[in-house]
């Protein structure tokens, strides 16, 4: 397992000043740091995950190019805001299935940010046929369902989360024994992390040993949208491991 330190409390105090001072005239000033001390950092942190990501399930994507790869832009959208925040205070990545430009399709998040730091997997509010697509899943495959998210690793990365329905959506029983897990609006999990352990020498290997414990429930969304997991199943799209990954923009 890897032991080589890629995130720094330089990484944390570059963001938690870029709050306090988010403007350009400051960020400019202030540019070769975020590079030096965020991005870069960042990018060899994707450069590292990929591997491993990759023995899990081949079919997610992690991109480390500086530009259109994994890593979120740092510069905030200022077309429906222009009097807001021109910076992000968070350095964030997104880990997708290969098929996520021509479908629902779910994906891994690492949310980097002082105090307030996770990695998530799974599927945040999805449209009503994808929803459905995983409701019809529960159902017909009561037993692998339970397995993916009643496991004891499982749980301690997280277990379930997101928003649930105050009623069973139509069509379905109301006393079904997985009715709570029915009315899911969300499909995902996500682990916090504390500073400390973001710049542990250990990190890395933390975010695999999570995605290895929520993989079941990851390969259990997939296989619910019809799209490939492992690596002999027939790819949708290109095949991350034998040729350049698509662009995430």
């Amino acid at each position: 397992m890897s032991k080589s330190i890629h995130f720094t409390p330089e990484f944390f105090k570059f963001l938690s000043q870029l709050k306090r001072h988010n403007n350009r005239e400051w960020f400019l000033k202030n540019k070769h740091r975020y590079e030096q001390d965020v991005r870069d950092p960042f990018l060899k942190f994707i450069e590292d995950f990929g591997p491993r990501l990759h023995k899990i399930s081949p079919h997610f994507i992690a991109d480390s190019r500086r530009s259109g790869g994994s890593l979120l832009r740092i510069y905030r959208d200022m077309r429906f805001r222009p009097d807001g925040d021109p910076y992000q205070t968070k350095a964030a990545a997104r880990f997708p299935h290969v098929a996520w430009k021509q479908t629902t399709a779910p994906g891994f998040y690492l949310h980097l940010e002082p105090g307030s730091s996770f990695f998530a997997g799974g599927l945040w509010r999805p449209d009503p046929e994808p929803r459905n697509a995983i409701r019809e899943a529960i159902v017909n495959e009561p037993a692998a369902w339970k397995k993916a998210v009643s496991g004891r690793k499982f749980k301690a990365a997280g277990g379930l989360s997101g928003d649930v329905m105050q009623r069973m959506p139509p069509g379905y029983d109301p006393d079904h024994p997985l009715a709570e897990d029915l009315k899911r609006k969300d499909f995902i999990t996500a682990a916090s992390f504390t500073d400390q352990q973001v710049c542990a020498s250990d990190f890395l290997d933390r975010i695999t040993t999570t995605v290895e414990a929520v993989a079941p429930f990851m390969e259990f969304l997939t296989r619910a949208l019809k799209l490939p997991w492992a690596s002999s199943d027939p790819a949708a799209t290109r095949d991350p491991l034998n040729v350049v990954e698509p662009r995430l923009e």
